[in-house]
């Protein structure tokens, strides 16, 4: 049904071309560069204010702290996902237990908690985060028009884009892969 939406806004009959992507569930950020360099980091908050996280971020290894670009633009806003992949959620866990304390519920709530704490920073648990980027909303450059070219943008700048991301030529690739996902 959504691909024949898709194929009716474009007034075609033609297969559509998708980026599948996995939906991460961690939590929004959004990075802010100026001149290639970070500066700002913030929650998805309400949707309009977020949360100055920057001072966490900066420790988040895979949160480049330069775009890798000749010319940079004035101002890039990247759009991603900080996630605590399984195997850093199980080791937090592990010591957390060994320490008497109580495991963390789970690998988002874990994300999230982490970024906010401004005085009991956890070091050990934001070295275990990763942050996927996903989106462009300011800075794109002229020529890209396509969700796989901001994922391209993004990589040759230094993020981490999910490796799971891949192209699809029609609606039944993309059944395809959510159900490989599914697998996973």
């Amino acid at each position: 049904a959504f691909d024949a939406r898709v194929r009716k806004l474009l007034d075609t009959d033609a297969e559509v071309e998708y980026v599948a992507e996995p939906k991460l569930d961690g939590s929004g950020i959004e990075l802010i560069y100026e001149a290639g360099r970070f500066v700002q980091g913030l929650t998805r908050g309400d949707g309009q204010t977020g949360e100055d996280v920057t001072v966490n971020l900066k420790r988040v290894a895979s949160i480049p702290d330069r775009l890798i670009a000749k010319k940079p633009p004035k101002i890039a806003s990247t759009r991603g996902e900080i996630v605590l992949p399984l195997a850093g959620f199980e080791m937090l866990n592990d010591k957390r237990i060994e320490s008497g304390l109580r495991p963390f519920e789970n690998p988002r709530n874990a994300a999230a908690g982490s970024l906010r704490q401004i005085h009991d920073v956890d070091l050990e648990r934001l070295a275990c985060l990763e942050f996927r980027a996903y989106a462009l909303a300011e800075g794109r450059p002229e020529p890209i028009t396509t969700q796989s070219g901001v994922l391209d943008q993004l990589r040759e700048w230094g993020f981490v884009v999910s490796p799971e991301t891949g192209r699809v030529r029609d609606a039944a690739e993309a059944i395809d892969f959510h159900e490989r996902l599914l697998g996973e």
